[in-house]
């Protein structure tokens, strides 16, 4: 099932996508269950929520799924071996001592506060960063919590996914030694514009692509990765308790602007899509801030 968040006439709605992209059925939900976004669906049977009469979604606004995520989103770096090593050759890399491939998940997060819907402006401000960069991941909504998940169970943990682009500035990320300030600026989480139940799509062979002004810069597929999802689920779990709703971006494949010489940033006005495979379209504009 494809489902998103919404607004229609002012008010949140959650709903189920239909015919092709282009209608949208909301759910029978009170409006105060609507507020949680997609994490209204968790922990409920979705094929047994009613539905009622669709919209058109191009009379709708689409929000982010989670328009505000319960708590920070756990994110995978270096997941993808091409880009591990664009990456550690690009001098930004702090883990870079560990080698080109990390031996363990690599595992930081962006702040809640920092989620955007698709269609939605990201914002570069010239006075904090001037190389931000894009990062195309899919991303896996945990649905049943755990502590000490093993591999083998954590499929059963996985409630759908959606679509991140962990923007990123990237001479804040080498300034500080570490990623939070540099993933988690105002604006640089967008996500969407749907999500997918577990069902929908096959996790080990998912398309993850990447276009900035029409040219495809990251072209890879969900089996390259070094640590698949079950391996990141064990991981994290092991001393933190996931809890329903949980957000993990499971990493990038090549082609960030920093793997270029000289670095492809992005710049005011340029336009970011990424495409999953089941999913859809995630797309962004990125405008400079004017005091």
């Amino acid at each position: 099932m494809k489902v998103a968040a919404y607004r229609f006439a002012g008010e949140r709605h959650v709903g189920q996508v239909l015919a092709g992209d282009r209608q949208i059925a909301p759910f029978a939900l009170t409006l105060q269950e609507a507020q949680e976004g997609v994490a209204s669906l968790i922990g409920r049977r979705t094929a047994d929520l009613e539905t009622l009469s669709p919209v058109d979604i191009a009379d709708v606004e689409i929000e982010a799924p989670f328009p505000r995520p319960a708590r920070n989103i756990f994110c995978v770096g270096k997941n993808y071996r091409a880009h591990a090593k664009e990456f550690t050759d690009s001098g930004f890399d702090s883990s870079a001592a560990q080698g080109e491939v990390p031996p363990f998940p690599i595992v930081f997060s962006k702040v809640p506060e920092c989620v955007v819907a698709s269609d939605a402006a990201v914002v570069i401000d010239p006075a904090v960063s001037a190389a931000i960069d894009y990062e195309a991941e899919l991303a896996v909504i945990i649905g049943a919590g755990g502590r000490g998940i093993r591999a083998a169970d954590a499929m059963q943990h996985v409630w759908g996914y959606t679509i991140i682009n962990d923007v990123t500035a990237r001479d804040l990320q080498g300034r500080y030694s570490q990623w939070l300030l540099g993933k988690s600026q105002d604006t640089f989480c967008p996500m969407g514009p749907f999500a997918v139940t577990a069902d929908e799509i096959d996790i080990g062979d998912t398309t993850v692509q990447c276009y900035v002004n029409g040219e495809l810069r990251q072209d890879a597929n969900t089996c390259d990765l070094i640590f698949d999802i079950p391996t990141l689920i064990e991981t994290i779990s092991a001393g933190v308790t996931l809890q329903p709703g949980d957000i993990i971006a499971t990493g990038t494949p090549a082609g960030v602007g920093i793997g270029f010489k000289p670095p492809k940033y992005l710049r005011d006005g340029d336009v970011v899509r990424i495409d999953i495979s089941g999913i859809g379209s995630l797309e962004n504009r990125f405008v400079e801030r004017r005091s």
